[in-house]
């Protein structure tokens, strides 16, 4: 008795070892990507930078003389901002022009001469090769002392003054630092899915205090920093705003660009590993994620896929968080009155 009793109990034990937990078959809804329609704008805040930042000094060294401007001054082109002191350059220039007078006398008392058939011609020569090389040094004298006077070289600003009067400065030194506000630009950091996109720029706004300002590209620098974002640089021509202001740019796509993007409800998006993806559903229920590139949203609020998506895909449209890659769903057409807004 004790042995049929022991048999049935192993029986019982087999039986139930034999059997395996159900998994979960989680139910989702579907949706089909949408082509995305019209013109597509996306946002970005900007600053406004001068156009250039040039630092001035002088073409030659000696001791400040004068300084005419003081940080914040607006100046014009071709304005004189500081003079050195000029005494031994012009002394300079005295001293090699007397030699050049006295030297282009005696070049015309030889030129009668070799004319006359009295000098040679090789003499003669000389004469002239001397006259021309002190003629030269003259000239470069004069440079120096034109050096001495420091003019602005377009239309700006005075951002800084580096130097006090009767300091020393030497060549190249830069004394003053000036703002070229001859044509502002606007510098935007843009995210890879719009730099992928920037052959299918529209048009481009930029927007401060009320007023609307149109902007050109000039250029995107091809090379993302350690935020992954490309910096654009747009000129925004003679506009009342300063170096430093925040402005908002709107980047409009043209039909042909945005024809190219697809659309879907934000719910079907979701984030790993600072990556983007969507779930797709084969043709068997099992879901697999799909890494996208999404840019912004439409006007309705769906999510812009550019990249990832052939537009062919059945995508989990909720939900996204309970699945798995390779498991088996199951589809349902609309939420049950149990799971309202179709979230599971």
């Amino acid at each position: 008795m004790k042995k049929y009793i022991i048999l049935l109990a192993t029986v019982l034990i087999c039986a139930c070892g034999s059997e395996k937990p159900k998994m979960t078959l989680h139910s989702v809804m579907t949706v089909k990507p949408e082509r995305a329609n019209g013109e597509l704008e996306k946002r970005f805040s900007g600053i406004v930078k001068e156009n250039a930042e040039t630092n001035l000094g002088f073409k030659t060294a000696g001791q400040i003389e004068q300084i005419f401007v003081k940080e914040g001054d607006r100046v014009r082109k071709g304005q004189l901002l500081a003079r050195l002191d000029a005494k031994d350059y012009q002394l300079g220039v005295n001293a090699v022009q007397i030699q050049y007078d006295q030297l282009k006398n005696e070049v015309e008392r030889m030129r009668q001469l070799y004319e006359g058939k009295s000098l040679s011609g090789n003499d003669f020569e000389k004469a002239l090769s001397g006259l021309e090389q002190l003629g030269i040094q003259l000239q470069i004298n004069k440079n120096k002392l034109a050096y001495t006077r420091l003019y602005a070289p377009q239309d700006g600003i005075i951002q800084s003054v580096n130097f006090e009067q009767s300091e020393m400065v030497n060549a190249g030194t830069p004394v003053f630092t000036l703002l070229d506000l001859h044509q502002m630009e606007v510098e935007v950091s843009l995210p890879q899915s719009v730099y992928a996109q920037r052959d299918h720029f529209a048009s481009i706004q930029g927007e401060a205090n009320g007023q609307t300002y149109p902007l050109h590209l000039l250029c995107i620098i091809p090379k993302a920093d350690n935020n992954q974002l490309y910096t654009a640089k747009f000129s925004l021509g003679k506009a009342h705003l300063t170096a430093g202001q925040n402005i908002d740019v709107s980047i409009s796509m043209t039909a042909s660009g945005v024809a190219k993007n697809l659309a879907l409800p934000l719910s079907c998006i979701f984030e790993d590993g600072g990556k983007t993806y969507v779930w797709t559903v084969s043709a068997d229920s099992v879901v697999r994620h799909q890494e996208i590139s999404v840019s912004g949203t439409d006007d309705i609020g769906r999510a812009i896929v550019t990249d990832g998506l052939t537009g062919e895909e059945t995508i989990v449209r909720a939900g996204t968080d309970a699945l798995r890659d390779g498991e088996k769903v199951k589809i349902i057409s609309q939420p049950s009155a149990t799971n309202v807004g179709g979230l599971i």
